[in-house]
C-alpha cells in the first residue's frame, strides 16, 4: 500500500529522528543483553541477595522481590531472555510472512489471491489466539516458533499489497515488456524490498513478537521457570501489585521500552501521522 497522507517537512524530519531514536535504542539494549552476565551483580534466579520484598534503596535500586532476589539483577536478565526469544521470532515472522507475501504476489492471479485471502483471515485473527493455538499443537517450548508464525500473516498481507501495487506501476511493465522472466523480476524486486523496507520490517515484527511473547509468558503458556523473560516477571508479581509495586513496574517498563524503541525504529505505519 502506497502513503495516502502528504506528511511535511517538519514531519519527515521528526520521523526521521524518531527511527534513529528507535534505532540507537534497540542498538544499545543489544550491547546490554550481550553484557548482561556483566551488568547484573546476582546471577538469574540468586534468591536471599536482601531482605524479602525491600523497596528500592541504595543497596538494591530495583528492591528485592518475595524471595530476596535483586530485582535489578532479575530485570537485566529477564531483558536478556526476552531478547534471545523475541529475535528468532522476529526472523520467522519475516520469511514466512514478509517474505512469502512479496514471493506469493508474482504467482498466477488465482492462486496469488488465493492466499492474500487465506492470509487475510488469519491477520483478522489476535495474533495471541494463534499463538495459543500452534502452542497447543506442538509444545510449550515452541514460544518463539508460535509467535513468530503468529505475527506472521499481517506481514503476508503488507509485502503481498505493497508487491501488487509495484506489479501496477509504469516502471514494471517497461521493464516486463523488455523480456525479463518473472523470476529475474522477482530477483530484483527482492533487493529493492531487502534496501528500501527491510529494516522497518524487522523491527516492527520485532515488536509484534516481542508483545506476544510477553502475553504468553504472562498467561503461562511461555517462558518456564527458572528461566524468567519479562511477561514471566510480571506475572509472578500479580500478588503484590499495590504493595510492592517495583517487583512488577521495573520489568514492565524494561518491556514497556524495549517495544517503544522497535516501534520507533519501525517508523509510522501508512497513513500515520507523527
Amino acid at each position: 500500500m502506497t502513503d495516502t497522507v502528504t506528511i511535511s517537512p517538519v514531519g519527515q524530519s521528526l520521523r526521521g529522528l524518531l527511527r534513529t531514536a528507535g534505532w540507537i535504542g534497540l542498538g544499545l539494549t543489544v550491547v546490554a543483553v550481550s553484557l548482561s552476565d556483566f551488568l547484573a551483580t546476582a546471577p538469574a534466579g540468586a534468591s536471599g541477595i536482601g531482605p524479602i520484598l525491600a523497596p528500592p534503596s541504595a543497596a538494591f535500586q530495583f528492591g528485592t522481590d518475595v524471595l530476596g532476589r535483586d530485582m535489578l539483577s532479575e530485570t537485566v536478565h529477564g531483558l536478556s531472555m526476552t531478547v534471545r526469544a523475541a529475535i528468532p521470532a522476529a526472523l520467522v515472522a519475516l520469511f514466512v510472512g514478509a517474505l512469502s507475501g512479496f514471493s506469493a504476489a508474482r504467482l498466477a492471479v488465482p492462486l496469488a489471491l488465493s492466499f492474500r485471502w487465506l492470509a487475510g483471515i488469519l491477520a483478522a485473527m489476535p495474533a495471541l489466539l494463534l499463538a495459543v493455538l500452534v502452542i497447543g499443537l506442538t509444545a510449550r517450548g515452541w514460544a518463539a516458533l508460535a509467535a513468530g508464525v503468529s505475527a506472521a500473516p499481517l506481514g503476508f498481507v503488507r509485502a503481498f499489497d505493497r508487491a501488487r501495487v509495484q506489479m501496477t506501476t509504469a516502471h514494471w511493465n517497461y521493464a516486463h515488456a523488455t523480456g525479463l522472466s518473472r523470476s529475474a523480476l522477482l530477483r530484483r524486486d527482492l533487493v529493492y524490498e531487502f534496501r528500501d523496507v527491510f529494516a522497518a520490517s524487522a523491527a516492527r515484527a520485532l515488536a509484534a513478537v516481542t508483545i506476544i511473547l510477553s502475553t504468553l509468558s504472562f498467561l503461562g503458556f511461555g517462558a518456564e521457570p527458572p528461566r524468567r523473560d519479562l511477561g514471566l516477571m510480571i506475572a509472578a508479581a500479580k500478588a503484590y501489585y499495590l504493595h510492592a509495586w517495583w517487583t512488577a513496574a521495573f520489568p514492565a517498563l524494561a518491556l514497556t521500552i524495549l517495544i517503544l524503541f522497535a516501534r520507533l525504529a519501525a517508523g509510522l505505519d501508512e497513513g500515520e501521522r507523527p
